[in-house]
């Protein structure tokens, strides 16, 4: 009941005290594509740079579709085990509502759909670090880390808009209609289920496609 009440609530809930901290807790859609835009661009462009080959243009295509197709598994394994990981204490409880779990509480809460810099910007680096440790120290082919990163920070960008998109669009029609069937039974009856977001793909992989949504 207390859920129910939440959904319909007008008011977001309040996350911090302070005015300063609650700040930082609503953001729009445009903030993220202005922030995440130019950094794709210049990662894209240091691809180019970085590749001193003949078929520069393939070879970046390349990186920027692996990065793409990096990020759905990625979406995936954020929002099953970090976004809905089980709390054990009052504390894991405080930091898995702070994460996540106000979304579900308010699910139509504009200013709560997309990610707030202060958790994308930290998740990013650690993406980063990691593309540079696989392809600069492991695999010494550092001109792939600008298109894979560009790739990756993409789908990113892609999956908010889609998540902003399946609240507050109809999306009546073909892919866009199953895509947000499957997110709004994940908030309304299969919570530990149906993960994806922007794709179903790593839900059919992993086992977490419920049967009645085959």
């Amino acid at each position: 009941m207390h859920q129910v009440e939440l959904d319909h609530s007008e008011e977001p809930i309040r996350l911090f005290k302070s005015n300063f901290l609650e700040f930082f807790t609503h953001i729009s859609p445009i903030t993220v594509l202005i922030l995440w835009l130019p950094v794709i661009f210049y990662a894209l462009y240091r691809g180019f740079i970085a590749f001193q080959v003949n078929n520069t243009v393939g070879y970046v295509a390349v990186g920027y579709f692996g990065g793409l197709v990096l990020w759905t598994l990625a979406e995936y394994v954020l929002h099953r085990f970090l976004f809905h990981f089980k709390p054990k204490t009052k504390k894991q409880e405080r930091l898995a509502f702070l994460f996540h779990g106000v979304h579900h509480a308010q699910p139509k809460v504009k200013t709560r759909l997309v990610m707030p810099p202060a958790l994308a910007i930290p998740l990013a680096l650690v993406f980063y670090f990691l593309f540079w440790l696989i392809f600069v120290l492991v695999f010494k082919i550092p001109a792939w880390v600008g298109p894979t990163f560009a790739g990756f920070l993409t789908g990113y960008l892609i999956y908010d808009m889609m998540h902003y998109a399946t609240h507050h669009f109809p999306m009546r029609k073909g892919i866009w209609k199953k895509i947000k069937r499957f997110h709004m039974q994940h908030h309304y009856k299969y919570p530990d289920q149906l993960f994806g977001v922007s794709s179903p793909l790593w839900d059919y992989i992993f086992a977490t496609m419920p049967k009645s949504s085959k």
